[in-house]
């Protein structure tokens, strides 16, 4: 029976797609309404396959949901190259299996397995938030059509790092010793760390033409913002000097990254500095954020110094301010107006 007529109306009964398809059943108040409804049905099964079936699982691996997280959104990303290597990495380290199917056990048996070979925390939350960001842009772009397969997984809590920066003495020292190695440009770029907050990378990138008016400007950071930071008149021309002896457009030659950074390993270790495990040129930064703190600086002020997004992250910076414990005395339950001490034998019941 397709359509037929009762005492309640006309009434569809019929199988979609065969005698194994499935069976629709409804009734309508005219026999026109009733054939509308069955063509609809099969107008649909036409356009849309199977409606009464499950979806079938998107059969694709990671590794060509990597792909297509790097040729819809990757590229469109500053650091690109550097995710990238990382998502490559991801891939390998859970096999490759299909994305829909990756379990939260395989990709946490991954992370654990870093920890065990030495990496850090850190390290670890970033290939969180590395595959997190793959899959949810994904789903956001209508690449696929469902959801982390493993947003159970949560980053771990990282232990507080031990705070290290360089005192006067020790700035003197190692600034010695870059002299003594004949080494201007890591010298050079390690003033105007110590005396910017600037990243490594931001200061031997500088273009020439940012260097003006007393002002560095760094266009290349990490957070995409360019920033002016004041410098010394002093340290201001012997920037312009050493641009006026280099070609191209930059004031250090751009050669390896590493290179420099290496030489500065190298004049720590000469100047023995003990700085904690995984830390290399950022005690540059440090030693500018620590000092600017205890000379009186303003914690909101150096979070535009140092390009952070967010305050907290300035904040573990907080603790080195002269006055940052006396509210402590100052409000404390047992301490009047001024820091003294209440005499609680004179508090009337």
């Amino acid at each position: 029976m397709a359509i037929k007529q009762t005492k309640d109306g006309w009434k569809v009964d019929f199988r979609a797609g065969g005698a194994n398809g499935k069976r629709y059943r409804k009734t309508c108040k005219t026999k026109a309404e009733a054939e509308r409804y069955q063509k609809y049905v099969e107008a649909q099964l036409i356009t849309t396959g199977k409606p009464w079936q499950s979806k079938p699982k998107d059969p694709r691996r990671l590794s060509e949901l990597a792909q297509l997280w790097k040729d819809h959104i990757g590229l469109q990303l500053k650091d690109f190259e550097a995710r990238a290597r990382k998502l490559d990495h991801i891939v390998d380290g859970v096999g490759d299996p299909v994305a829909s199917q990756l379990s939260p056990e395989i990709f946490n048996g991954y992370l654990s397995a870093k920890l065990k070979r030495g990496r850090s925390k850190a390290t670890v939350n970033k290939d969180i938030v590395m595959l997190g960001a793959v899959y949810n842009g994904l789903f956001k772009l209508g690449i696929i059509d469902y959801e982390n397969p493993v947003k159970v997984v949560k980053k771990l809590k990282l232990d507080h790092r031990e705070l290290s920066f360089l005192s006067h003495i020790e700035i003197v020292r190692l600034l010695k010793v870059l002299d003594d190695m004949g080494e201007g440009d890591t010298r050079l770029i390690s003033e105007i760390c110590i005396n910017t907050g600037a990243r490594w990378g931001e200061a031997e990138h500088i273009s020439k033409k940012m260097v003006r008016h007393g002002k560095l400007t760094f266009t290349n950071t990490k957070n995409g913002k360019n920033r002016s930071i004041p410098v010394s008149e002093t340290l201001f021309n012997k920037i312009k000097a050493h641009a006026a002896k280099v070609k191209g457009d930059f004031v250090f030659d751009q050669e390896p990254r590493k290179l420099r950074m290496d030489v500065f390993a190298e004049a720590i270790a000469i100047a023995k500095i003990e700085l904690p495990v995984g830390q290399n040129t950022h005690v540059l930064r440090h030693t500018f954020a620590s000092h600017f703190v205890i000379n009186g600086g303003n914690i909101l002020s150096l979070m535009k110094i140092l390009d952070h997004s967010d305050i907290s992250i300035t904040m573990k910076y907080a603790h080195l301010a002269k006055d940052h414990f006396i509210d402590a005395i100052t409000y404390g339950p047992q301490t009047a107006g001024g820091g003294h001490i209440v005499d609680t034998d004179k508090i009337v019941a």
